[in-house]
């Protein structure tokens, strides 16, 4: 192959120059756009994420409070249980 053949040619004129640059440009800004643009789309999901995430611990603290309510009542409960066994017991 020849080595010419194998060469990119860059633009000699400078008008030409320019055009090509800007093309360049305008491609690098349409890429950036896109690029940006995916981003915003992503933060959006990411903020819908953390919003339901937000809403499971909520629950999930609630389910906590009330699971620690249940077991102060129980444990309220076991005790009147072996204070009534101990009076029980001095009755036999």
């Amino acid at each position: 192959m020849d080595q010419a053949a194998a060469l990119l040619a860059f633009p000699q004129n400078p008008e030409d120059r320019l055009r090509l640059a800007l093309r360049r440009l305008d491609a690098a800004l349409s890429e950036q756009a896109a690029a940006v643009a995916q981003f915003r789309a992503n933060l959006s999901d990411l903020r819908t994420a953390v919003g339901g995430l937000a809403g499971q611990v909520q629950n999930y603290r609630a389910a906590l409070d009330d699971t620690a309510s249940k077991v102060q009542h129980t444990h309220q409960a076991a005790l009147e249980l072996e204070r009534t066994a101990d009076r029980m017991a001095t009755l036999a």
